[in-house]
């Protein structure tokens, strides 16, 4: 098999296994809070929107030091064991107690941070400058098929249902758990790739530690301390040039969507009485739709990278473009009490008559648009820190985790159109700032193309 070969088939292997990883774990934050209001225990007392925001406050700390653990165990058990504390967070729904949520929610955001360090370094490890943008499509779009078959589910067994008895928490979560352990072995599936054998351009750009980490087997020239401490220290530079500061404001706005999308959107259709009895099982719709969405645009997105007349910018503003209409319709169609509503739900409505047809086309919205940014966010920074791919992925999950926590946190508090607002202002900036940072890019490649003449 040629390392081309290779490379793309262990793209898809890692892009399978986290679409069954995340097919349990978003299924699970898409429904954690309604699925809490239902359940009927003096014994617990907690909210998903708080586990949420432990969940993303300790992640975005925990990028930090996640380098360094990949740097020492390496990229393929960072991701199993990190699946592992993954699985154990949906297997807690089974019959949660408050302990043992908040508990889970603690380890699931340290094990986040190490998961998504270790998928942004094969990713990098896996790819070429001329592969990056479309890999990191097929990744997207491969990742983002977790929003079908667990909210198809939700859909289906939660249709006409108006509160969520135990045995169907329990049928969930088992089934959940199931699938999160399976996508977590298919890691182990994997290959090394020889540095010796790969293209030229790849092979120039793997560093000593990075060929010792993309597999488990392998001896690393450094002591294990020497390289997670320089790993650590790579980080904090990385986290201060000109070109991550810029790019700081595109991610933490994908943080704020990340939240609304993932978390607090499904929780206000499923709290809008005014769609009927069939409210609960819409939280299922909707997540289905982010996720043609999100498919969508990982596949167009990533085959337009490998067309350079194109570029990023025009994505990213059609990406802007795409939320700032998905929100202008959530705020007409959406009851602005919906995200604080009890379990009950809310008789309010928003500026029109509820409809549902708009509520699930501003969830394709919403998945459109979150591809658009994220994917030209991994173009970008893997071109741009390929040398050092580990802690440049870790830098971008600490902004974006950051972001999400205080979303998580504040979606606690503020009304449905205070949070919209927060959103088109940063994605606003956010935008901007992207757009120069890739003209520093094509700057700098333009310079290199000279330099070579």
């Amino acid at each position: 098999m040629s390392p081309e070969i290779k490379m793309l088939l262990n793209i898809f292997i890692l892009g399978i296994g986290f679409m069954l990883m995340f097919t349990a774990f978003q299924t699970c934050g898409n429904i954690e809070q309604t699925v809490i209001k239902s359940f009927n225990s003096t014994e617990f007392h907690g909210s998903g929107y708080t586990s949420m925001a432990i969940i993303y406050g300790v992640f975005s700390a925990s990028n930090l030091i996640a380098p360094s653990v990949v740097a020492v165990i390496g990229p393929q058990l960072s991701l199993f064991f990190s699946g592992l504390v993954y699985s154990g967070y949906i297997a807690m729904f089974i019959h949660p107690f408050t302990w043992s949520f908040y508990t889970f929610s603690v380890l699931v955001g340290i094990a986040a941070a190490v998961l998504w360090t270790a998928q942004g370094n094969l990713l990098t490890i896996n790819s070429t400058d001329s592969t990056i943008g479309r890999n990191s499509g097929i990744f997207w779009a491969l990742l983002q098929f977790s929003l079908f078959s667990g909210n198809l589910y939700i859909y289906l067994a939660w249709y006409d249902k108006v509160h969520i008895l135990d045995k169907d928490r329990k049928t969930v979560f088992i089934s959940l758990t199931v699938i999160s352990l399976v996508g977590n072995f298919l890691f182990f599936l994997i290959q090394r790739v020889e540095p010796e054998a790969l293209p030229l351009e790849a092979s120039e750009s793997l560093l000593p530690g990075d060929t010792s980490e993309s597999d488990s087997v392998g001896v690393a020239p450094q002591s294990r301390g020497t390289r997670a401490l320089d790993a650590f220290k790579k980080a904090i530079q990385l986290a201060v040039t000109k070109e991550m500061l810029l790019l700081s404001i595109s991610i933490a706005y994908t943080g704020l969507e990340l939240t609304f999308y993932s978390g607090v959107y499904g929780t206000c259709i499923g709290a809008m009485t005014r769609f009927g009895n069939n409210a609960k099982s819409l939280i299922g719709l909707s997540g289905i739709f982010i996720g043609v969405g999100e498919i969508l645009g990982g596949s167009l997105f990533g085959m337009l990278n490998q067309c350079s007349r194109f570029g990023r910018n025009p994505v990213v503003l059609l990406g802007l473009l795409t939320h700032f209409l998905a929100f202008f319709l959530i705020f007409l169609n959406i009851a602005p009490d919906a995200p604080l509503a009890p379990e009950e739900g809310t008789e309010l409505q928003g500026f029109i008559t509820p409809n549902v047809e708009v509520a699930v086309l501003c969830s394709f919205l919403l998945g459109l648009g979150d591809s658009c940014f994220n994917t030209q966010l991994l173009s970008i920074i893997g071109f741009l820190y390929r040398d050092d791919s580990a802690p440049a992925f870790a830098v971008f999950k600490f902004v974006q985790s950051i972001t999400a926590a205080v979303a998580f946190f504040y979606s606690n508090y503020l009304l449905l159109h205070w949070q919209l607002l927060i959103m088109v202002l940063v994605g606003f900036a956010g935008t901007l700032s992207f757009f120069m940072a890739d003209w520093i890019v094509v700057c700098r490649r333009r310079d290199s193309d000279y330099d070579g003449i």
